[in-house]
């Protein structure tokens, strides 16, 4: 009777530290994905130029030297070396990756530009004002390239993350989600449904919650990224249980289970 108890109460231990398999996978994004029309997030993709803002222009041609007086004091040879732009939309992490003339967006919203002189960019996004400066160009210049990217779009990625720190983001249209990939993903113990973003608006500090396990977060205000957007992820309940438990409880219900496993396979011998 007693090694049939020990069995049992062995087998009890082993099955109550499985995984339900039927259990609702909190760890996966955007989950409903498949019922979620995209409405109104394209309009929030587009951030204007700010003041204070620092924009790397860098014009390229097939003749380098055409252009040399358009980027201020860098040789063609700098140029032709001058792989800084060749990367699509991918956000960038560090400023070193980011090369080219810099111009800051002074209180007007003006930046004094090479030979074109002073240039209002108030109210224009990156991809505006690249086209108004093809656009002047043209009369310097055939067939230019112009590549603008933004030096201190900066947001900053805090909490139960793998990678905390600031992030520069060059294209200036980065999503939360590329800046939790940036910072290497949550981790285990991370809030997946309750991710902070603070907000600095028109001089006024906002705030708002997204859940990444909701596809409605595209949707969200907060899934484009602002300039200065702080991203934290709190900690789950089951952090806090275990910060609080003895960091040897698991190996003390393990070594009970081998235990009471072992006594239960002597009685069995025993008996027989």
């Amino acid at each position: 009777m007693k090694g049939k108890i020990l069995i049992i109460l062995s087998a009890f231990i082993i099955v109550s530290c499985k995984t339900n398999p039927n259990a609702k996978n909190d760890l996966n994004y955007l989950q409903n994905i498949e019922k979620v029309a995209i409405e109104s997030s394209a309009r929030n993709s587009d951030n204007t130029i700010q003041k204070g803002d620092q924009l790397v222009i860098l014009i390229t041609a097939k003749d380098m030297d055409v252009v040399r007086p358009f980027n201020q004091n860098y040789s063609s040879s700098e140029l032709v070396q001058n792989n800084s732009f060749a990367g699509g939309n991918t956000p960038n992490q560090g400023v070193s990756t980011i090369l080219g003339p810099t111009y800051i967006v002074d209180a007007n919203g003006n930046i004094d530009f090479p030979i074109l002189g002073i240039i209002n960019t108030e109210g224009k996004t990156l991809v505006e004002l690249k086209e108004e400066l093809r656009e002047k160009m043209q009369k310097y210049v055939i067939n230019p390239t112009i590549n603008i990217r933004l030096a201190n779009f900066k947001v900053t990625v805090l909490g139960e993350v793998n990678r905390q720190g600031d992030y520069i983001i060059s294209n200036g249209q980065g999503t939360i989600l590329n800046a939790l990939g940036m910072a290497g993903d949550l981790t285990m113990y991370g809030k997946r449904d309750q991710i902070l973003v603070i907000r600095t608006e028109n001089g006024q500090v906002i705030h708002g919650k997204v859940n990444l396990q909701d596809a409605n977060l595209i949707n969200s205000p907060y899934y484009y990224l602002k300039q200065g957007d702080a991203i934290i992820v709190a900690s789950s309940n089951a952090k806090d249980i275990q910060a609080k438990q003895n960091p040897n409880t698991g190996l003390y219900l393990t070594a009970i289970s081998i235990g009471i496993t072992a006594i239960a396979v002597v009685v069995s011998l025993f008996k027989k």
